[in-house]
């Protein structure tokens, strides 16, 4: 028995590592978006769906040839070892479809260590029913889910800032061998259960297993088959969909991704350790009031803090999975059905995953796979009450009241596409997210606005010499607007040395071409085609300015890299970091090594301005300890919101290598010194990047 219960645990502590250990491996080569981390969960569900489809198949051979079997594919994929990618190979290039790069990297470096431990846990508990007749599985599929959970729990508390990443890939690959030795001994144990009493273990096994496991041992229909694959699906899509939202809005790291994946397996563990843990009336009327709650955080006029965000989203994610896997747990079939019962929940898992990752976007211009989730999941949950027969249980207006319940979300849900829609010019998404060109009317003018998501990302007005102001977070007294404008180089006093060269990081609207000048360059690294394709279409900036316009699709840094790598440092007077994801920038562009990268490709005077304006995080501690790494001194620029002028509030650190800069009087009286006090230096690595410090309260 403990051997099998260590198993399982090891085998579901191992999957859940590597989950985060990958996704954080791989962030920095693929943009850092949400969509890297929701095509690695697509990838887990699916290969998840992969190891259950062979558990099964392995259930129908005889004992000796399972364990054998088993135990002949543990010791193939101890090659695998260790899981670290190339970064020579797999980084992302101009022409390659990032999803599709991201799953062949999965499926080449964890692709097979991942089947077997996803394989291992209705494996062994089939073996278990074999070993131990009349003995309850559902336990060790509690304990599989705590686990997973652990594993979860322990990454961002403990694994991600106590262990760089080449350790965590050492750690996780012993831990594997471990494993190995475990599931082989129970593999050679079932091979060693006698024939004589195999069968009638199999067989009594679920009259054993009591009316808690299962309400009868027939063989389940073909109407439970779709209700388990229906609610599965909800429950994913839910999980996904969800961790898009707080990504795209808030940063995209393992934190993010941990909390809702970690929420979603306790209402697994909860579920299936016991029914009162699942009390339908009470999770039914939470789920009703959560999703309520989720419909009102849509309105985009709501702009709730941080942490209400947070709590509704996850709430909403919580009551509905623990509302599905409630209904899961209830309609579990007699354990000789098992592996076929994993195989339908896992199978419903990667169809979740699968219209979140894969068809959400080519079939969306937004995220609306968030509220078609909450709406699908009330409608499987009212199925799944009817079938049950609770309305039949229950007052007439309960049946009438959750129709016209739903009825009410879907008539929101299509009132909440159609309001967002409108004024909306065009909307395109792709990989790196939902893009909008908006026009309204502010103070100023009639305009053009960029949004990504609910981010405004640049505008510009349409009447005359309005088109060449610079707007939003650029303003003229902006801490980017100063380095351009008051650049040491600009009061040479050869005019011909007057001439910039300005690399930007992040396209926009382009509305930082509207600070060039004649003879300057301005080269815009890009990682979205989509923004390129708006920004020349809709958007006059680059089209207008003086200056040479250039763009350079593909991620900064790995460009950034690829230039100095074939002697090309591009020299740049100043260098602008303004490439956003959601509301903040991407983490792997603020680690010391890219700010290194950065520094490479300045002159000896040239100024580096990073944009953190943001709600939510305080990302000065950061970047002022990244540019004292590379020898610049940081100086804040705090510009005021001017509705006259269509100017947002922003906030900009300018980091100089010398005192020129700030000795320009129109300069140092715009200048933040701060108080004098020098907070605790923050340091962030492509090793290690943690958000608690800069949570703003």
């Amino acid at each position: 028995m403990p051997v099998y219960a260590l198993t399982i645990f090891l085998s579901s502590f191992l999957l859940f590592q590597v989950q985060p250990l990958i996704g954080r491996y791989i962030l920095p080569w693929y943009g850092g978006g949400p969509a890297v981390w929701t095509t690695c969960m697509l990838f887990f569900q699916v290969v998840l769906l992969a190891g259950y489809g062979y558990a099964h198949v392995a259930t129908l051979l005889d004992r000796w040839k399972q364990g054998w079997l088993h135990l002949a594919l543990l010791l193939c994929a101890l090659m695998f070892l260790p899981i670290a990618p190339s970064p020579d190979y797999w980084k992302l290039r101009p022409d390659d479809n990032p999803a599709l790069k991201i799953l062949l990297l999965l499926l080449a470096n964890v692709g097979a260590p991942y089947l077997l431990l996803s394989a291992t846990a209705p494996l062994v508990q089939h073996w278990f029913i074999r070993s131990f007749p009349g003995r309850s599985p559902y336990r060790l599929y509690a304990l599989s889910n705590l686990g997973s959970l652990l594993a979860l729990l322990s990454y961002p508390f403990l694994v991600e800032p106590n262990l760089t990443l080449a350790h965590q890939v050492s750690v996780w690959g012993w831990g594997f061998g471990v494993f190995v030795l475990f599931c082989s001994s129970c593999a050679l144990q079932i091979g060693q259960v006698q024939a004589a009493g195999g069968a009638e273990a199999v067989s009594n096994s679920g009259a054993g297993a009591a009316a808690h496991d299962a309400p009868s041992a027939v063989r389940p229909s073909m109407a439970s088959f779709l209700l388990w694959l229906s609610l599965s699906a909800c429950g994913s899509a839910m999980l996904l969909a969800t961790t898009n939202m707080l990504c795209q809005d808030i940063a995209v790291v393992p934190f993010l991704w941990v909390i809702p994946l970690a929420l979603y397996l306790v209402t697994f563990i909860l579920c299936f350790n016991s029914e009162k843990a699942a009390n339908r009336l009470v999770w039914g009327t939470l789920t009703v009031a959560a999703i309520i709650a989720a419909c009102y955080q849509l309105v985009p006029q709501h702009n709730n803090s941080l942490t209400t965000m947070i709590v509704v989203y996850l709430a909403a994610l919580f009551t509905c999975c623990m509302s599905c896997h409630g209904e899961l747990a209830r309609s579990r079939p007699a354990p000789r059905h098992l592996t076929a019962y994993y195989l339908v929940i896992s199978l419903g898992g990667a169809l979740g995953g699968c219209f979140v990752a894969l068809v959400a976007p080519l079939a969306f211009n937004d995220f609306w796979e968030y509220p078609l989730s909450l709406a699908g999941t009330f409608f499987v949950l009212i199925v799944a009450w009817r079938r049950d027969g609770v309305f039949t249980r229950t007052s007439r207006w309960v049946p009438g009241g959750l129709v016209t319940a739903q009825l009410a979300l879907c008539v929101f849900l299509a009132y909440h596409v159609v309001m967002t829609q409108n004024g909306s010019v065009t909307s395109v998404r792709n990989f790196y997210g939902a893009l909008k060109v908006y026009a309204d009317t502010d103070t100023v003018g009639k305009r053009l606005l960029l949004l990504h998501g609910r981010v405004k990302h640049g505008w510009q007005y349409s009447i005359g010499a309005l088109r060449r102001l610079p707007t939003a977070y650029y303003g003229p007294e902006s801490g980017v607007g100063l380095a351009l404008r008051f650049h040491p180089r600009r009061f040479s006093p050869d005019i011909r040395q007057r001439s910039l060269r300005v690399g930007v990081i992040g396209l926009g609207a382009g509305t930082l071409a509207a600070y060039g000048q004649s003879g300057d360059l301005f080269r815009f690294y890009e990682i979205n085609p989509a923004v390129i394709t708006l920004a020349d279409r809709f958007f006059s900036y680059c089209r207008d300015s003086a200056a040479r316009v250039e763009f350079v699709p593909g991620d900064a840094r790995i460009t950034l890299e690829a230039e100095l790598q074939h002697n090309n440092p591009q020299g740049f007077d100043v260098l602008v970091v303004d490439a956003f994801s959601g509301d903040a920038i991407p983490i792997h562009l603020l680690t010391q090594e890219c700010f290194a990268i950065y520094r490479r490709h300045l002159k000896p005077d040239g100024l580096l301005a990073v944009h953190i304006s943001n709600k939510f995080l305080d990302l000065l501690p950061a970047v002022r300890t990244q540019g004292r790494s590379i020898g610049y001194w940081p100086v804040v620029f705090r510009s005021p919101e001017n509705d006259m002028a269509g100017i947002e509030a922003a906030l900009w650190v300018v980091l100089i290598p010398d005192i020129r800069f700030i000795n320009t009087p129109e300069v140092s009286s715009r200048a933040d010194f701060g108080s004098g006090t020098d907070p605790a230096p923050l340091v962030w690595t492509d090793d290690f990047a943690s958000l608690w410090h800069i949570l703003k309260r």
